[in-house]
Parts: C-alpha cells; sequence; structure tokens
C-alpha cells in the first residue's frame, strides 16, 4: 500500500505507475481518494478544534462554579452537550472516509522499481542469466508422470477418488525423494544463515489482506466455513504475519527466516497440457525463505535471495535461468519480482520453479511492520523467495538425471537425505 502522504503530493506519478501496470481502470481512484483524504482530514480538523474548544469550556465551567455563577456554568454545560453531539458525528463521519480511503488505498498498486521492463504480461517478461548448460539426451524423455509411474511412485487415480482433480499420492522412492529434496532445502538455507520456523498453516482475514492483494486473495485463498480462518497458500504469508503490529528495533535486523509448510490453492481456470499431473495443484509442500529488513537494504537481500534459488538447483544438477518479471506481470503489492525458470529436457524449454519478490513496504504498511532507529519509527521492507517447491521441482529434478534405462539418478548432494543411494530403479 502506497504512503497516502506520496500519493497526495504526486497523484500524476502515480497515475503513471498505473498506467505502466495496464490498469487504466484504476486510474478514477487516485483524484476519488485525493478528494476523500481531504474531507476526512477536514472532519478531523474540526473534531480536534471540538475537543480543544470543549476542554477550554470545562475549565470555564470549574471556575464559574467555583465562583457560585450557576446559571452561567449550567449555560456552557449545555454547549457542551450540543458540542458533544456534534463531536460523535463527526468522528462517526472521520471513521468512515477513513475506512473508505483505506479501501481504495488497497486496489492502488504499489509503486514499481525503475528498473522493472514495461510489459502487459508474462510474455513479456525479460531474460536476465542462465546458470548451467540446458541439454536434451538422445533418447525421449517421457512425460513426468510416466516417468513417476513406471517407478511406482505416483497414483492419481485412487487421489482422484479420494480428493477429486488436483490431488496425488507421492509413493515409494519418489515420495523419499519430494522429503529428501525439502530437508536438503531445509540445511541449505540454515547453513546460509537463516533461522529454520514451522509456521500456523492457516491465517486470520486480516493477515491476509495484509499480504497480498483482493484478487489474489480471490483465486488463491481456501476459506474454512464458518471461522475467520484461511488456509495458507504459501508459508511467506504467515510467516510475514509473525511480524503483524510490532516495532523492530533496527539492531535486530534483518530477520531472515526460512519456513517449511503445506500449501493450499485453488488454481482457478483452465491450463495446458504441460500442466497436467504435478505440475499445477490444489496441495503441495514448500520451503520459503522471507526477509523483514531496513529499506536500504531490501535490493542487497533480493539478489541474495534470488541467488539462493540458483544455488540449490544447481546443486542438484538442474540448469536454470532468471527472468525479470514486467510490469503487467507483477501482483499489486510488489516493487520487483524475478522468476527461477528450470530446464525442461522434455519440452526443450524452460518453466517456473520459484519466485523472488521485494514488496517495499507495502506488507509493512498494511500490517504495521515498524522499525525503532536513531531517526524515529518507519515501515520495514519485506521480502520472499521460493527455496525449492517439489512437486513441481520434482520435474525438474527427474527430466534432467534421468538415465536410458529409466532409472534416475542421485546428485551427491541429495544423497544423506535418500539413505546413501545414488540411483532410483
Amino acid at each position: 500500500m502506497i504512503d497516502i502522504k506520496f500519493l497526495r503530493e504526486n497523484p500524476d506519478a502515480v497515475k503513471e505507475n498505473i498506467k505502466k501496470k495496464f490498469q487504466d481502470h484504476k486510474l478514477a481512484l487516485v483524484d476519488e481518494v485525493i478528494a476523500l483524504d481531504a474531507e476526512s482530514r477536514a472532519a478531523k480538523q474540526q473534531a480536534d478544534d471540538l475537543r480543544s474548544n470543549r476542554n477550554k469550556i470545562s475549565k470555564q465551567i470549574g471556575m464559574l462554579m467555583a465562583q457560585k455563577k450557576k446559571e452561567e456554568a449550567m449555560a456552557l454545560k449545555e454547549e457542551v452537550t450540543r458540542q458533544a453531539e456534534q463531536l460523535a458525528a463527526l468522528e462517526e463521519k472521520e471513521a468512515e472516509l477513513s475506512a473508505k480511503v483505506t479501501n481504495i488505498m488497497m486496489q492502488i498498486p504499489q509503486m514499481i522499481a525503475p528498473t522493472v521492463p514495461i510489459g502487459r504480461d508474462d510474455t513479456q517478461n525479460v531474460e536476465i542469466e542462465r546458470f548451467g548448460e540446458p541439454f536434451v539426451p538422445d533418447f525421449e524423455v517421457p512425460y513426468h508422470t510416466d516417468i513417476m509411474e513406471k517407478l511406482g511412485g505416483i497414483d492419481l487415480d485412487s487421489a482422484r477418488k479420494v480428493a477429486g482433480n488436483g490431488f496425488y499420492y507421492l509413493m515409494g522412492d519418489i515420495a523419499r525423494l519430494h522429503s529428501a529434496v525439502i530437508s536438503y532445502a531445509r540445511d541449505f538455507m540454515i547453513d546460509r544463515g537463516f533461522t529454520y520456523c514451522v509456521p500456523p498453516f492457516m491465517i486470520r482475514s486480516n493477515v491476509v489482506t495484509g499480504v497480498m492483494s483482493f484478487a489474489e486473495m480471490d483465486s488463491m485463498m481456501y476459506k474454512i466455513e464458518g471461522e475467520d480462518l484461511y488456509l495458507i497458500g504459501t508459508s511467506e504469508h504467515s510467516m510475514i504475519g509473525k511480524f503483524i503490529d510490532t516495532i523492530n528495533k533496527e539492531e535486530t535486523l534483518p530477520q531472515t527466516l526460512t519456513s517449511y509448510s503445506p500449501c493450499f490453492r485453488k488454481e482457478k481456470g483452465a491450463h495446458g497440457i504441460e500442466e497436467r499431473g504435478v505440475y499445477r495443484i490444489h496441495q503441495f509442500e514448500k520451503q520459503e525463505m522471507i526477509v523483514v529488513c531496513k529499506p536500504e537494504d531490501s535490493e542487497m537481500w533480493f539478489d541474495k535471495l534470488w541467488q539462493n534459488t540458483v544455488d540449490l538447483f544447481r546443486s542438484m544438477d538442474i540448469p536454470v535461468r532468471t527472468l525479470e518479471c514486467c510490469s503487467g506481470d507483477l501482483a499489486d503489492l510488489k516493487v520487483r519480482s524475478l522468476d527461477v525458470e528450470a530446464w525442461s529436457p522434455r519440452q526443450k524449454k524452460y518453466f517456473e520453479v520459484g519466485s523472488c519478490s521485494n514488496l517495499g513496504d507495502a506488507q509493512a504498511r498494511r500490517l504495521k511492520i515498524r522499525v525503532s532507529g536513531k531517526g524515529g519509527k518507519y515501515f520495514a521492507h519485506t521480502l520472499n523467495n521460493t527455496v525449492v517447491a517439489p512437486p513441481r521441482m520434482l520435474i525438474a529434478f527427474l527430466e534432467n538425471n534421468l538415465n536410458e534405462d529409466g532409472s534416475i539418478r542421485i546428485p551427491e548432494a541429495l544423497r544423506p537425505y535418500m539413505g546413501g543411494k545414488d540411483v532410483i530403479r
């Protein structure tokens, strides 16, 4: 959420930012919120004047009563009563206007970084760098579910009977590989100085609206009927929520946390053939990383976070590339975002396996995550990034480590988590 003071002083810049995100339908919101904000501040000033005047009159009443001027004191008491009624009406108006201002401000997108490429959707994201040489073996690479089935590692039919489409049973060595990747990612991040955390897997609505836009919430979140609780779509939600309404001393920053959680997503809409199997599903597990830091450090941490994911995938012999997300592909709260994509030998192209985001002070402003320093209090910056999210990551792993006989190589880094195995047959 943008600072209302910045919007007041820079309405044209905010409108230009909206245009860069191809959300022209939101342009009118800028003028609307400025008008409502002016009305709200006027009501607040009137209320403050009435309170000040009431205090003065109360003192006068005390003096008059001491002087035994009862009639004059009673007349002033009647005036206080009238002003109290006015004040109550103004306070109600102020609260109503403030709520309207907040609602609109939460719809206006965050100011994007000047380095963000301008584009309408993800087809205009810009490749930054490749890590590792993509290759295509001289034998056919089967579809990932076919690889898993031949190894007795997946049962989609039973899952469909039990829970419907978008669910799965992982079995045997494939299930073990799934857990091994999560455990390895956990230790990988701990070795890089992050504190391990297992967060709540449900969060309240005030946390949901604090960490994401209304559009994201509607398309992603499952609500628990009859309760003010939502299943998390990623542990970033509850991890950032951990700092809600806190004042953090500068010397305690940065807070660097890595978290494990299951994730639950509606995944609305139809998807292509390559999104069958375990690519896009309603339930999966993920290792995440989040940072809460001082504003001047957020760009540095942004680069560190995406590099962690690249290094993890390269340690498992998976070629990857990074893409800078264009303006139209950024969620409303994001200042900047970079996707990590893994190479698919079967598709002969890259596909997304993680996303690194700098949200500036957008989440901190909504959740009141503040920092106390020598210069006073200010809002922190928050960042998040996927460490690894199997089973989607398993697609890249299986394809890039597949042998011609159908067996799967286990990279050295993962072998301690697979009981010393160097191959799955």
